[in-house]
């Protein structure tokens, strides 16, 4: 690409020589795309840049916050017809909503490939991020994480089978299962089921069938958000070989220090 104008914001940031820093960018036109640019590119806002350069790395430069409308104008360039993007203010994420936004950035710029455009998930992304900047309860906050994770294991090709196990037999309701994310849910014995302390120390958890076929006729609802959470989790940890993420850790220190 040679000076094209791109849309995204700004996942992930680290420091490159005194003025610049390498960005991990999620943009509208060309999914996440590494580049090099002027320090102090905001998270959470929508960005406007140019982007240049043949390989992985690219070399960004005009980065500015872009409004929500966008005016194209006939300006000559060698490239073409220039847009121009008028800055409006915007109220940005604050509280312990920014530590689900971090969760949201560190689970995109850890997951998803580069230059792998995903024009349906950086919609939800763009969306979970203006529902954060409104207060929300604090389940309204998890559904919020667990609708937007959906939208991504979609993308990422792990769309999740609840109305049969691993054997391909329909959820039963009196029953009991163990989801393990490379597998789906596996029946298991009552027996097997011996404490609940070999349950948390295996970092895998017991749904009952009933549970099972509750989420899938309600969706991920306040009923079923607890159970949702949890499959949730063992598959983000399975698709990141269970390295630990930053913005969970921060968000356990944060709630151990109210």
């Amino acid at each position: 690409m040679r000076n094209e104008a791109l849309i995204g914001y700004l996942l992930h940031q680290r420091p490159y020589q005194e003025k610049r820093a390498l960005y991990y960018l999620f943009s509208q036109q060309h999914g996440v795309i590494h580049g090099i640019g002027k320090k102090g590119a905001p998270l959470f806002m929508p960005l406007q840049l140019f982007a240049t350069g043949k390989r992985d790395l690219k070399t960004f430069s005009q980065i500015s916050i872009a409004s929500q409308h966008t005016t194209q104008i006939g300006i000559a360039k060698d490239d073409g017809i220039a847009t121009v993007v008028e800055t409006l203010p915007y109220e940005n994420i604050t509280g312990q909503h920014q530590y689900a936004a971090l969760y949201l950035n560190e689970i995109l710029w850890r997951l998803l490939s580069t230059e792998d455009p995903m024009l349906v998930l950086w919609l939800h992304y763009q969306d979970s991020l203006s529902q954060l900047r409104r207060p929300l309860s604090a389940n309204e906050l998890r559904l919020c994480l667990r609708q937007f994770e959906q939208h991504l294991f979609n993308e990422l090709g792990f769309s999740l089978i609840l109305t049969h196990d691993s054997i391909e037999n329909i959820i039963q309701p009196d029953d009991s299962y163990r989801f393990l994310p490379d597998v789906g849910l596996v029946p298991v014995l009552q027996n097997d089921i011996q404490t609940e302390h070999l349950d948390n120390t295996m970092g895998q958890f017991f749904f009952k069938g009933t549970d099972i076929i509750a989420m899938t006729q309600l969706g991920i609802t306040d009923k079923t958000l607890n159970n949702w959470s949890k499959i949730h989790r063992q598959l983000i940890d399975h698709l990141l070989d269970y390295q630990p993420l930053q913005s969970r850790l921060l968000w356990q220190q944060q709630q151990r220090y109210q």
